[in-house]
């Protein structure tokens, strides 16, 4: 990473539901604002926005307000990288955001970080210039990445809500290499569109239900919620499937219980998902009446 900006900025994804590329590079040539300044100097509990690509206008943010990182704790690494010895590279840095950021995640957020979930840990480092006189402050953060590695604008603290990775209906998903990318434009060839959200615990009031327990219930809940959401619809005959999220225990005991209801298509050869373009809402308007509805073609439930 080139350039002077301070605290360069280095997206250390953890996810384990997904792996992506690519990521935020911050730095470049730029001036250093005071807004800067103050967010990558942080405390625990502020929010950070930014819109340029070189995250050159970095600044904090109201967290009511939409935001793409949330510090969770600031990080010392003198212990294992005192004065004088070169800074790490990509990998020790996301290794140290693991193996440092994660508990304090957790205690952050009062609660189990979902392993499955929306969330994950990264990490502001030094720039280049404060390394070189001997600042080792490494700022946790938590931020929400698109399956496609996009990060996400969050709205309000992460602790107040779900850390479910779920869309809200009408968000469609590109297709990226067969399988599941960022959200997209529904007029644009996608791989998922979300037609419902729907809470496990309004059926499994208990205990964690197996995940053939889920797809049982979600079979029906989900064939009922797609009508719902574009009624008139053959899902067949457009040979598109209904599909839902399952949750894993971790997820679960980490209070995810909200999963999505999908329509999707699968390629002939079942290699992966095939593109779809255009709504099904839209789909359902522009079909011709019928004298019957057929049921719903669903399936076993996709990523």
């Amino acid at each position: 990473m080139l350039g002077v900006f301070v605290g360069a900025i280095l997206a250390l994804s953890l996810s384990v539901a997904f792996s992506w590329g690519g990521g935020v590079a911050g730095g470049g040539k730029v001036e250093e604002s005071a807004e800067a300044k103050a967010a990558f100097h942080a405390a625990p509990g502020t929010c950070l926005n930014w819109v340029q690509p070189d995250v050159s206008d970095i600044h904090t943010v109201p967290c009511a307000q939409p935001h793409l990182y949330e510090v969770t704790g600031v990080v010392n690494i003198g212990d294992k990288y005192p004065a004088g010895v070169p800074e790490p590279g990509v990998d020790e840095w996301r290794d140290m955001a693991m193996a440092r950021c994660t508990d304090g995640a957790q205690s952050y957020l009062g609660k189990q970080l979902d392993p499955y979930g929306k969330f994950t840990v990264s990490a502001l480092r030094p720039g280049t210039s404060e390394w070189s006189d001997g600042d080792r402050d490494m700022r946790c953060v938590l931020q929400w990445a698109a399956p496609g590695g996009a990060l996400q604008p969050v709205t309000g603290n992460a602790a107040a809500q779900s850390q479910a990775p779920i869309w809200d209906p009408g968000t469609c998903l590109a297709l990226a290499n067969k399988t599941v990318g960022n959200p997209i434009d529904c007029t644009q060839p996608h791989s998922y569109e979300i037609v419902a959200t729907v809470d496990l615990k309004d059926h499994f009031k208990d205990d964690y239900p197996s995940q053939k327990d889920q797809a049982a219930w979600l079979d029906t809940e989900c064939n009922h919620d797609v009508q719902g959401y574009a009624g008139g619809v053959d899902l067949s005959e457009q040979k598109l499937i209904l599909t839902w999220d399952l949750r894993e225990q971790e997820s679960w005991d980490a209070g995810s219980t909200l999963v999505n209801c999908k329509v999707g298509a699968t390629l002939p050869d079942k290699s992966g998902l095939a593109p779809i373009t255009g709504s099904i809402r839209q789909q359902a308007q522009d079909a011709p009446p019928a004298g019957g509805q057929q049921p719903v073609q669903s399936s076993q439930p996709g990523g």
